[in-house]
């Protein structure tokens, strides 16, 4: 299979996507790829029922069972409509000429239908805060369809100059911040030194790590071109954001999680992890989890703890924000009613 890109007039032929913006279907022209199947092969053989496929270009014949066949062509009629949903059961296609395809994903199409119509009235912002590379695995991604309108009408547009600091290391944490244009800086004082942390682009995000754990914030953000930015309170920030993403279990229920292949993320400081850790917990400090978004694999379940449970609903979100399936330990070691040697 050979892989391109289609065009934005391609995607808005197809039934799912007529109704999103010309910006989204650009966003997505970048993402999705044709893949071809020769004449005589069976281009739906063994395709995952979660992601619809099109027929853009050639025909098909369907094979359903129980009798009857239908004559795809693509970029036509049927051809617009995902050939493996919404008909009587598929037996078997065949390639009646050389075809394209295009497979989408169901969660994305969900998501970009959803973001689509909450920020119609600001296009401006999908290629900034709501861009659809953001929003495919970040905790706007997870939001409960009823939250994403709530939560565009309760961010406050703010413009920052060059050279500005946004947040301050120190300071109470107030706001959870989006990056809709621009960039920014963040640093932490480290032995008397200012270090550099990161750089901060459209899409990224925040703040929240002070506003989790209830903490004082740990870096300094300061601008380092002009920009903008979206933000929310922090009482909309916790209703809205970070109680759907976190995940509670009670020690019980988190050890039963373990014992099925999730694993203990240990998030405190390593002199605290070497005292009493859990058994085979995995030590990540939580001005470490940024750095481990890249090295913990994916694929894999985990239960972050601390002492009280704040560091550990500070990371679980972190994680939670970049797709990762992390749930909270409630109320962190103290609340333990029951602990493996």
């Amino acid at each position: 299979m050979a892989g391109r890109h289609p065009n934005a007039e391609q995607l808005a032929s197809l039934a799912p996507l007529a109704g999103l913006s010309r910006d989204r279907l650009a966003e997505l022209a970048e993402l999705a790829v044709i893949e071809d199947a020769p004449r005589g092969s069976d281009p739906l053989k063994g395709r995952e029922a979660t992601r619809p496929v099109f027929l853009l270009k050639g025909e098909l014949l369907l094979a359903f069972e129980g009798g009857g066949t239908l004559v795809v062509v693509g970029g036509t009629g049927e051809g617009c409509r995902p050939l493996n949903r919404g008909r009587p059961t598929l037996e078997r296609a065949k390639a009646i000429s050389d075809v394209e395809l295009l497979a989408l994903d169901d969660d994305l199409l969900d998501v970009l239908a959803t973001w689509d119509h909450a920020v119609h009235n600001e296009a401006r912002l999908l290629n900034g805060a709501f861009a659809l590379k953001s929003l495919r695995n970040g905790a706007l991604a997870q939001l409960p369809a009823a939250h994403v309108e709530e939560l565009i009408k309760r961010f406050e547009r703010l413009s920052v100059p060059r050279g500005e600091v946004v947040v301050r290391e120190g300071d109470e944490g107030d706001y959870y911040y989006l990056v809709a244009a621009g960039r920014l800086q963040v640093e932490r004082m480290v032995g008397g030194a200012r270090v550099v942390l990161a750089e901060l682009k459209g899409g990224d995000a925040f703040g929240e790590e002070a506003l989790v754990s209830e903490a004082k914030r740990n870096a300094t953000v300061t601008a380092i071109t002009d920009g903008e930015l979206l933000r929310v309170r922090r009482g909309d920030f916790n209703e809205l954001l970070r109680e759907p993403l976190l995940r509670r279990l009670s020690f019980h229920e988190a050890v039963r999680r373990v014992a099925t292949g999730a694993l203990w993320l240990d998030v405190r400081y390593p002199s605290e992890y070497q005292y009493d850790k859990l058994p085979a917990a995995i030590n990540v400090p939580l001005a470490e989890v940024r750095n481990m978004f890249a090295v913990l694999d994916r694929s894999r379940e985990y239960v972050a703890y601390c002492q009280s449970g704040r560091r550990s609903a500070a990371a679980a979100f972190l994680f939670a924000q970049r797709g990762f399936r992390v749930w909270l330990l409630e109320g962190g070691l103290k609340q333990a009613a029951e602990r493996r040697p």
